[in-house]
């Protein structure tokens, strides 16, 4: 019998140890099946967990644009209690309470996501503070989920050169969209990405330009500072702007981007393009000849001054008074086919150079002008460009004649792009004195700032529309670089339906409301880059100022 129940106990005894055995071996297969195949175990190396979710943005100064950092969501989880009511609370007092923490949230909206029971997101994007005192509230249900956020530290300031990373971990819109691989890319992501913009300089320009829109109550605005030798945009506004770290419905109706999606028929900033064609070709080669400034019938066509002028003007006092008669004679001299090769040569056939991916196409005349078309060409109507464009091409008027496609990239030294020749390097140099003198004797004067040798050309144009040109609506630009003894930098400033109002003097044109705008910026950012106010040098205008009286025009 003592035998017996020894082995009783031996087999009882063995039993217990292989339950205990296949207990063992189901727990060793079943850490071996998470490890094998449960998709929310991630094998990396310690360089890769070191790495930011998403590379970094800068500005050419290494000033950070968009950078990645951890971040919590709120989150609505009504499963959280396992059955019965998700909340201790009513909705109404737990929406109350997140209202006083979040204070942009709707109340009723709260209210009515957490009497619905479905689970969602109530908020993305929670600061650690934010995060604690939700959980004070006492909720299961509201969880706070960790997650990686994309954050903008200079909030809405050049959204539409960044854009922005949606939901789904993607850039939308900007820089944020053309570098999205490079961006996420393991190999690259831990290197953070310079582009070509001066965040004091776009500061200033955005500053600048909603000073002057808000003054004059102008539905839109844009603006552009490039540099003239490399085609590097240091600055890039459109107004009204979105603020990145929160895509809401007004952002998404923002996002347009002015400077390189919207083409303009830009008026009178055209007239120095023409003058340096004809200059170029030869057509217009005495600075002293004075042309007939009567209106001009074509057809059933008659093209204007917006005042009189007097009954002739040479071609310095045709661009100080912005004259559209004597410009489109000239065109006409020089002819559709130069003119037209002149355009293209400024990339004003196809859409801007630049890497971000909304850009208009330009509205072209097409391949055999007319000669009603040629002349009001040379005016600034009958195409439409980008402010953009315009910035490339009086980059190639002022730096020696070479166009060059604009870029977001930051340039190193001797890295610029080649370019290709437009205007020769005298026509250039003309087109400098020309500029210059505008700015001191004519419709520029409102952007000239002492010591910065600013030259540049107004137009303001009328918006067309479905019965023609609207007199009630127009865009007034200016265009213009300093310093013009040694250009550096062109600057755009350009309004979208401007008022008269008592800031513009009751007027609606260039002069008087886009001029001021550069007159105030220049000295902002000249210090910012280099360049100091210098009231001891100028360009020499010795040659062509006995030719104009110092009287200036209307635009």
């Amino acid at each position: 019998m003592r035998r017996q129940s020894l082995t009783v106990a031996r087999i009882r005894l063995l039993v217990v140890a292989m339950m205990f055995g296949a207990v063992a071996l189901a727990a060793v297969m079943r850490i071996g099946f998470l490890g094998l195949a449960d998709r929310s175990v991630v094998t990396e190396t310690l360089s890769e967990a070191l790495l930011p979710p998403r590379g970094e943005i800068t500005d050419r100064n290494g000033q950070p644009l968009a950078r990645a950092f951890p971040a919590f969501a709120l989150w609505y989880n009504p499963a959280a209690l396992n059955g019965g009511s998700p909340l201790v609370k009513t909705p109404q007092e737990v929406a109350r309470e997140l209202v006083a923490i979040f204070p942009d949230m709707d109340e009723s909206e709260v209210a009515a996501k957490l009497a619905s029971g479905r689970a969602g997101y109530l908020r993305r994007r929670v600061l650690p503070e934010e995060a604690n005192k939700v959980l004070a509230i006492g909720e299961l249900a509201l969880e706070m989920p960790k997650e990686n956020s994309r954050h903008y530290p200079q909030g809405s300031m050049g959204a539409h050169v960044l854009g922005y990373v949606g939901a789904n971990g993607h850039g939308h819109v900007g820089m944020e969209e053309v570098l999205d691989k490079r961006l996420l890319d393991p190999a690259q992501r831990g290197k953070p990405v310079a582009l070509s913009v001066d965040a004091r300089v776009q500061g200033a320009l955005e500053d600048e330009l909603n000073r002057g829109m808000r003054a004059v109550d102008a539905k839109g605005a844009a603006g552009i500072v490039l540099d003239v030798d490399t085609g590097e945009v240091l600055a890039l506004a459109s107004l009204p702007e979105f603020n990145p770290n929160k895509i809401d419905q007004a952002g998404v109706d923002n996002m347009f981007n002015r400077v390189t999606n919207q083409v303009y028929e830009l008026g009178s900033t055209f007239k120095p393009i023409t003058v340096a064609s004809a200059i170029d070709a030869g057509v217009v080669r005495d600075f002293g000849k004075q042309y007939d400034a009567s209106p001009i019938k074509v057809g059933r066509f008659t093209i204007k001054d917006s005042h009189a002028m007097g009954a002739t003007l040479n071609v310095p006092e045709t661009l100080i008074h912005s004259s559209n008669t004597v410009s489109a004679r000239i065109a006409d001299e020089l002819g559709s086919e130069r003119l037209r090769q002149t355009m293209i040569d400024l990339g004003m056939n196809e859409r801007p150079f630049i890497e971000l991916p909304a850009r208009g196409f330009p509205i072209w005349p097409g391949k055999k002008w007319p000669r009603l078309r040629t002349m009001t060409v040379g005016f600034g109507h009958g195409i439409a460009v980008t402010p953009l464009h315009l910035a490339s091409a009086y980059a190639a008027l002022v730096n020696g004649g070479i166009w060059r496609p604009a870029t977001l990239y930051k340039v190193e030294p001797g890295h610029a792009v080649r370019g290709r020749r437009v205007f020769k390097a005298s026509t250039s140099s003309r087109m400098r004195q020309l500029l210059r003198m505008i700015a001191v004797y004519g419709t520029g004067r409102n952007a000239n700032a002492p010591g910065f040798r600013v030259g540049g050309k107004t137009g303001s144009a009328e918006k067309p529309g479905a019965h023609g040109y609207r007199k009630t609506a127009v865009v007034s630009t200016f265009a213009s670089a300093f310093p013009m003894d040694r250009p550096r930098y062109v600057v755009i400033a350009m309004l979208d339906e401007p008022k008269g109002t008592t800031a513009s003097s009751f007027q609606r044109t260039a002069a008087w409301n886009a001029a001021p705008i550069v007159g105030r910026l220049v000295p902002r950012i000249g210090p910012m880059l280099g360049i100091n106010p210098d009231n001891t040098r100028d360009v020499d205008l010795s040659d062509l100022a006995p030719l104009v009286p110092k009287t200036g025009g209307s635009e």
